[in-house]
């Protein structure tokens, strides 16, 4: 309280180079997105994000954050409880993995798939026989985003289910509960908030990836070209106008994820005090 009292001019400096920081780096640049976007006029911009090349940008991009998040919604919810609830060798190595693509650069692991799935690959011989095709298609933009969002779920849960700790499931499983309905009625409303909040993040990571995807894509468009790596081929176009106006969606979207972000914050921090008293 001493502290608080006798701050005096150093608390409105560090809050005026905060603000100043956060006007230059993030207010001025999402303003200018948005009124580039709109600088001629709705019809223009109506255009521009209506072209079927941006429609399919947009519905790629959908689709493979729609694919990204189920598959690391499922792998974080096992990968949680297999390493909050049982004691293995090698339990330090899987945690530290699963924060592998938080360290690797995105270009890195878009290159560490072409030559797993390339054609100088062991594994493309067979690939080719089975007809599936991973460089330069879908399926590779897919696995690069799932690569890189993978850590954002198990990271958010995994605390929870530490703080929890096993007391009320080790009691239902005494009076002859089965797995499924102990993480049915006892762990799932625990982690869930935990759960949507690491959803909610593994989406907006998803809809921005850029390097990995870009290595992966052979930028076709119209077929691999995701809603960034379209606006980055609008700018090199010189297509100022069309490239804003799809990053203006792209900025929407943003919005959205961070207003469930702060809903689910403080959906949390209300269970939680809820759970105290």
């Amino acid at each position: 309280m001493e502290i608080r009292k006798n701050s005096g001019p150093v608390k409105w400096i560090l809050i005026g180079v905060s603000v100043v920081f956060l006007a230059v780096m993030l207010i001025l640049p999402l303003v200018y997105v948005m009124c580039t976007a709109f600088g001629e006029g709705i019809g223009v911009f109506l255009e521009a994000v209506t072209d079927p090349y941006a429609l399919k940008a947009i519905g790629l991009t959908l689709e493979v954050t729609v694919i990204a998040v189920v598959v690391n919604t499922i792998f974080g919810i096992f990968a949680s409880w297999c390493i909050t609830r049982f004691t293995f060798r090698g339990k330090k190595m899987v945690s530290t993995l699963i924060d592998l693509p938080l360290t690797v650069s995105p270009i890195i692991a878009g290159l560490i798939y072409v030559l797993t799935f390339g054609r100088q690959s062991f594994l493309y011989p067979y690939l080719k026989a089975a007809g599936i095709k991973i460089i330069f298609a879908v399926p590779g933009i897919v696995l690069a985003t799932i690569f890189v969002t993978f850590p954002f779920i198990s990271r958010e849960i995994i605390p929870v289910l530490n703080a929890q700790g096993t007391d009320e499931e080790e009691a239902a499983a005494l009076m002859g509960a089965g797995g499924f309905h102990i993480f049915r009625k006892i762990t799932l409303p625990h982690i869930k908030w935990a759960l949507l909040y690491g959803i909610v993040l593994c989406t907006a990571r998803a809809m921005g990836e850029f390097g990995a995807v870009s290595v992966l894509s052979g930028h076709l468009r119209g077929k691999t070209n995701t809603m960034p790596l379209y606006i980055e081929l609008l700018y090199q176009g010189y297509d100022f106008t069309g490239a804003f106006a799809v990053s203006a969606i792209l900025v929407l979207m943003a919005v959205v994820i961070l207003v469930l972000r702060s809903v689910l914050e403080y959906k949390g921090a209300k269970s939680g005090e809820q759970v105290h008293r």
